[in-house]
């Protein structure tokens, strides 16, 4: 396991469960990650093998219209080193949470504000 995923994250996990069959306004996002232009918002482990470090996430690689929900592995997000200082991610550690909806929405207005400027 990794040292970003502490004990009481891996709690929040298994609270949470499977999230395959939910529907987006039941996932909670568990974990965000931020550096730079990215941002990453982790809702769901895999399950079919958890010690591995694979995970689905909201991922803003810094252009938000192409922002999207994916399959991301922690080790390689975390070994990732941001321009122009190389630092890694980092644990937004006051997040307070909200649900992949309301991530998704909020996207959804920002890119309608950037397609309504053009």
């Amino acid at each position: 396991m990794s040292k970003i995923i502490t004990a009481a994250i891996a709690a929040a996990f298994a609270k949470q469960g499977d999230t395959s069959e939910k529907e987006a306004k039941d996932i909670k996002i568990i974990l965000k990650l931020f550096g730079g232009p990215m941002t990453v918002y982790i809702y769901d482990q895999d399950w079919s093998d958890p010690e591995k470090d694979g995970y689905w996430a909201f991922v803003d690689l810094g252009d938000p219209i192409c922002a999207e929900c994916g399959y991301v592995s922690l080790s390689e997000l975390m070994a990732l080193k941001i321009p122009p200082f190389g630092l890694p991610l980092e644990h937004d550690r006051f997040y307070e949470g909200e649900t992949l909806a309301e991530v998704e929405a909020r996207y959804d207005k920002i890119r309608q504000r950037m397609y309504a400027n053009q």
